[in-house]
């Protein structure tokens, strides 16, 4: 698949159920979904019926009553978000996320080292692991 959909926020529930165990009935997500979300069955059918068309999951149509598995992974879609979250809100720059980023949030003493270790990889390509 060369473009991924766009997944609203709703639609992306419905997708960490499916990545977390495929394939799954209808009713498997709605009661996977029953325990954190407040949605009528009908909005998760609804949900499910939107990601299809997207072409971001699909079924299996031989099965009754159908299963559903991804398309598309989770990774794939987190790198598309990230893109696209760059792109709208610092213009396609990374920089002033990382420096806001850098600035409000609290890392521990393992994050940092594994930014460290990231950001020295990332200027000596020839220092990965």
């Amino acid at each position: 698949m060369n473009k991924l959909p766009v997944i609203s926020e709703a639609e992306w529930e419905v997708m960490k159920i499916l990545w977390q165990s495929s394939p799954m009935t209808a009713n498997e997500v709605i009661d996977a979904l029953a325990s954190h979300m407040d949605w009528s069955p009908k909005t998760v059918r609804t949900l499910l019926n939107r990601l299809v068309a997207k072409e971001a999951i699909a079924y299996h149509p031989d099965s009754r009553p159908y299963s559903y598995f991804a398309l598309i992974t989770e990774v794939e879609c987190q790198k598309a978000e990230t893109k696209s979250f760059l792109k709208r809100i610092y213009s396609g720059s990374f920089k002033p996320l990382m420096v806001n980023f850098l600035k409000e949030e609290e890392l521990s003493s393992a994050d940092i080292e594994e930014l460290r270790k990231l950001l020295d990889e990332k200027s000596d390509p020839t220092r990965r692991g």
